[in-house]
């Protein structure tokens, strides 16, 4: 019903629509006067005939003459009659057959068929709308954003300036709204006032003038801009961005404290409050072997082990848990407790031999900057020209040549870190690294959170999802969020604890059991106790922090709404 009442009102509002309804409504008026007059007439000549038959018959006769239906039920017996029958015949014939379909077409269904589709791709979102999130353009990243915008049911509308395009996303079930980007109109149309955010992800010259737009009309309402060139981020802010996010410089963080420098310790990956995540290395030390049980991390150093990485793939730990030479343990605890637990575990061995980066594009320079904070080494190989610095870290070539790779250090080097843009090219070096070197570690971006399976089947020890990381980013500005992305498909989420949960100790709660989140951190109105003992009260004031993958928090938020 709703979505009829929006046809009508774009037809009505339409000004040439509202004339061509004029045209088919005088034409449907001349229709039927023709319909009396032929009824009356015949009513007129069947009585010169000496014959009455009812009003109802008349019309039933005039019907089924101009339709060329003729049934023959009813005939004249005069030559009047007759030629009479005759002029109604193509009266109909015309009125009814040809001008009737036309103007009906041309006047009512095709403004009907355009109205569906402009219905599907509105100007302006409902009054009632509020607390929603505003996009300026689809592309990975805010793929990634919607997605996780629906999970929590956080309204939000996509902007798009060509209506093809509009379409195109509806069919991918995206609401969208038709409007330019540089028009202050576009964005009173899609509530700014009472919106919770902008997030605008394109090329850094419209997401500019997209900033520069919306604060002619608000000036209140947080922008989120992405920001493609280290000059644009001035420019960007000065344009009235809150926040100006450098995705290549973000990505290259990320991958960075991933790589494995040669020795075995604890790498702070994320931070929430007072809270840190850790992810430890353990090859060569005295952990290896032994159960979660039996090292007593938590007795001796108060971290607790959430999980371990196989392959790429997170698993929730338990206590009968065997760590294995291979594996990369992710923990929780204060800054303090990770340096305890480094103090008594860390090995140092730490290599001479550098680490390669696949890849000298932004991505790639972020990359090696921050392993050079990590006093590690490191080779960039690079096959554009413009891209090599006049140093001695970067090499000219292809990395799909063997001489290449071999020149880089392939047989010696700790970790390869592939970075190009490209999932099907970061695939297939991800497969030729790890058919060279079979115990070498591979880190590998992927652009495409779809492809995050096929870079793990490649041979892909850790993969990192552009677009994942870019919406996480976005997503933890929201004012009605707040997650941190620690890992891909691993979350830190922080919420008010459910009223199911409130007077439950977290053991007798089995959140961990039931749905495979583990409760970190729970934080008391004036302090937070990181990794809470098992018996520990969850009050109704209490805000929780949970940690687990994608499929644990959609059955934490089932089962505790």
């Amino acid at each position: 019903m709703k979505f009829l009442t929006s046809q009508i009102s774009f037809l009505l509002k339409n000004k040439p629509q509202r004339r061509n309804f004029k045209l088919l409504f005088r034409f449907l008026l001349i229709l039927l006067v023709m319909i009396l007059v032929f009824t009356l007439a015949f009513h007129l000549i069947m009585l010169s005939e000496g014959r009455y038959f009812s009003w109802v018959t008349g019309l039933y006769w005039t019907f089924t003459v101009m339709t060329t239906l003729g049934f023959g039920d009813i005939t004249f017996e005069s030559d009047w009659g007759r030629v009479y029958t005759m002029v109604v015949l193509l009266s109909g014939m015309l009125f009814l057959l040809v001008l009737f379909p036309f103007t009906f077409i041309n006047f009512f269904y095709s403004p009907w068929m355009k109205a569906q589709e402009q219905a599907r791709v509105p100007k302006q979102i409902e009054e009632k709308v509020k607390g929603h999130v505003i996009l300026t353009h689809f592309d990975p990243v805010s793929d990634a954003l919607i997605k996780k915008l629906k999970r929590i049911q956080i309204p939000y509308v996509m902007l798009v300036q060509d209506f093809s395009d509009g379409l195109k996303l509806r069919e991918m079930d995206i609401n969208v709204m038709l409007g330019d980007l540089d028009d202050p109109e576009t964005y009173r149309n899609a509530r700014v006032e009472a919106a919770n955010l902008v997030a605008t992800t394109s090329v850094d010259v419209v997401n500019t003038s997209v900033a520069f737009t919306i604060r002619e009309v608000n000036d209140t309402i947080p922008i989120i801009a992405t920001c493609n060139a280290e000059a644009s981020s001035d420019i960007l802010s000065l344009a009235g961005c809150n926040h100006v996010l450098s995705l290549g410089e973000m990505m290259g963080l990320f991958l960075s404290r991933r790589a494995s420098g040669g020795d075995a310790s604890a790498l702070t990956i994320g931070q929430f409050e007072e809270l840190s995540i850790a992810e430890a290395t353990v090859g060569g030390s005295t952990l290896v072997g032994q159960t979660l049980r039996k090292t007593k991390l938590r007795e001796q150093v108060g971290v607790s082990v959430l999980g371990f990485w196989v392959r790429g793939k997170y698993q929730v730990a338990h206590p009968d848990t065997e760590i294995a030479e291979n594996s990369v343990l992710v923990l929780a605890g204060t800054a303090t407790q990770i340096a305890a637990y480094n103090s008594l575990f860390c090995i140092q061995k730490q290599e001479t031999e550098p680490l390669i980066i696949i890849g000298g594009g932004r991505v790639g320079r972020s990359t090696g900057r921050a392993l050079e904070k990590r006093n590690l080494n490191f080779k960039i190989i690079e096959k554009l020209p413009d891209r090599i610095k006049d140093n001695d870290n970067y090499i000219y070539g292809d990395a799909a040549n063997l001489d290449i790779l071999l020149q880089a250090g392939i047989l010696k080097a700790p970790s390869v870190i592939i970075t190009t843009h490209e999932d099907d090219i970061n695939a297939y070096l991800t497969i030729y690294c790890r058919k060279l070197r079979p115990d070498i570690q591979i880190i590998t971006r992927s652009t495409l959170e779809r492809n995050l399976d096929t870079m793990h089947r490649a041979g892909a020890d850790f993969v990192m999802s552009y677009a994942s990381m870019g919406a996480n980013a976005i997503y933890n500005l929201l004012k009605k969020s707040d997650i941190l992305m620690v890992a891909e498909g691993l979350d830190l989420i922080k919420i008010k604890a459910p009223g199911q949960l409130t007077g439950k100790s977290i053991a007798s709660s089995c959140i961990r059991q039931e749905t495979g989140c583990s409760i970190i951190a729970i934080k008391k109105k004036q302090s937070m106790i990181v990794n809470p003992n098992p018996e520990t009260v969850i009050d109704s004031e209490d805000e929780i922090i949970l940690i687990g993958t994608a499929e644990a928090e959609n059955k934490f938020f089932k089962k505790f709404d």
